[in-house]
């Protein structure tokens, strides 16, 4: 299938990788490392600086006055998830490590994700507007959600050590960049609609940031040699049943709340995704010094796998009869 192929080799996804090794290979150490860690907070800062002047006081409305299928989708995303992650505690330690377990959990914790939410509502032939509502309302509210869920999950399970310091990072490096865009929204938004390159390298250029960072600092803390191999396919077998898990639920959900086919797409494709993009960064910030290439592993897992299991479903559907035009929501 030429979409499965196109999806699996999708060259951002080969950046990841190949500076996940990249750094493997050839860690930062020293003054570098410091450099490294410096530069990657100031992009995190600019990235939630680009979220916060994207987000328009319109796609906020909207998202409200369809209340109905946004809460469901947030309920999936904030609570459905979490409630698995906390039931998956039961593998720790036979089966997963602490840190690979902390990483199993922050992934039910992170908001779902933008792009490929509404590009598989889009070839499936979704409700695409409310697709843009949800993954955008999921994401804002995650800034603020996320961080708090970690830090009253973790601190509680043990997972990870989270100290008052987190609050003070999470408003430095994330809620005031925001804020900051928000206040230049009316002046940024034109020249970001127009010019959507360096945006976009800010996005990407961060997340590989990040992930070089992540993946040198395991490296020079020894983290790979502790991680045994037949661990690393435990946390793919449960990425694929968490995915499965969640898709079927929200799949259910929809019929259950009687949303038209349209709708049940958007919960099914927004419900079920996490975020690469906003995980990502928001661990880096979280995890001072903690093994953060081990506890990002199971999301970018993840995000691969649901990926390449969407575009089958989206095309499933994308195959079906033509019917009547689709109802904007609201």
């Amino acid at each position: 299938m030429k979409l499965l192929r196109d999806t699996v080799l999708d060259p951002f996804l080969l950046g990841i990788i190949t500076v996940a090794v990249l750094a493997s290979i050839f860690p930062a150490t020293g003054t570098a490392e410091d450099v490294l860690t410096w530069v990657t907070r100031i992009a995190i800062g600019l990235l939630f600086l680009i979220y916060g002047a994207r987000l328009s006081p319109r796609d906020a409305w909207e998202g409200i006055k369809h209340w109905r299928l946004h809460s469901v989708i947030l309920a999936s995303t904030y609570l459905l998830f979490p409630a698995l992650g906390l039931a998956l505690r039961v593998l720790e330690p036979s089966l997963l490590s602490d840190d690979l377990y902390t990483g199993v959990l922050f992934l039910c914790l992170v908001p779902s994700t933008v792009q490929s939410s509404i590009a598989f509502t889009s070839i499936a032939r979704g409700n695409v507007a409310g697709a843009v509502v949800s993954a955008s309302f999921s994401n804002i509210i995650g800034v603020f959600v996320t961080p708090l869920l970690v830090i009253a999950l973790m601190t509680t399970t043990g997972s990870a050590g989270i100290d008052p310091g987190s609050i003070l990072r999470i408003v430095a490096q994330l809620l005031l960049p925001f804020a900051v865009g928000q206040l230049l929204r009316p002046w940024v938004t034109g020249w970001l609609t127009r010019h959507s390159a360096p945006a976009k390298i800010a996005d990407r250029g961060s997340i590989l940031l990040v992930v070089f960072a992540a993946f040198s600092e395991a490296m020079n803390h020894h983290v790979w040699s502790s991680v045994a191999v037949w661990r690393i396919g435990i946390v793919v077998a449960v990425c694929v049943l968490l995915l499965a898990v969640v898709l079927t639920i929200t799949w259910y959900a929809g019929t259950l709340f009687g949303f038209p086919l349209e709708d049940r797409l958007v919960l099914l494709f927004c419900g079920s995704k996490k975020s690469l993009a906003s995980g990502l960064p928001i661990a880096a910030v979280l995890f001072v010094e903690q093994p953060v290439g081990l506890i990002v592993l199971p999301l970018l897992l993840f995000h691969q796998i649901q990926l390449m299991v969407c575009t089958v479903i989206a095309q499933h559907f994308a195959g079906r009869p033509e019917a009547e035009p689709i109802p904007v929501a609201g």
